[in-house]
Formats: structure tokens, sequence, C-alpha cells
């Protein structure tokens, strides 16, 4: 084979496989973006007092249902 066409087909496939995978790389990215910031939300509670407080009525309905006030 002559070497300009063995260069152009090495080219060619190195070319192909790039593009697919920055192709990959952006479809990865689109479905991880929703998903970072739904953790962000989950990570960051709004409402501390809320949360504080839930957390301390299901601590006292364990402790009565464990018959710890009798």
């Amino acid at each position: 084979m002559d070497k300009k066409k063995l260069a152009a087909a090495i080219s060619a496939v190195f070319t192909y496989i790039k593009t697919s995978e920055e192709t990959a790389a952006f479809h990865a990215a689109q479905v991880l973006e929703p998903v970072e910031a739904q953790l962000q939300q989950i990570m960051q509670p709004n409402n501390i007092w809320g949360i504080s407080g839930r957390q301390t009525q299901m601590q006292s309905n364990t402790m009565m249902q464990l018959r710890m006030f009798k």
C-alpha cells in the first residue's frame, strides 16, 4: 500500500475514535449534570431547624416504643 494511503487510513481511524470518545463524553456530561444538581440539593438542607425538630420527634417515638418512660 502507498504510504500516503496508509497515512490517510490511519488518520481516518484516529479521527473516528476521537469523535466517538468526544460524543460519549458529551452525553455522559449531560446525563450527570441533573444528578449532580439533585445531590447538591440533598447535601444542603434548606431548613436546619425543621430537620432538627423532626429528628427529635423520631428519637422521642423510639424511646416510647422501647418503653423508656415507664
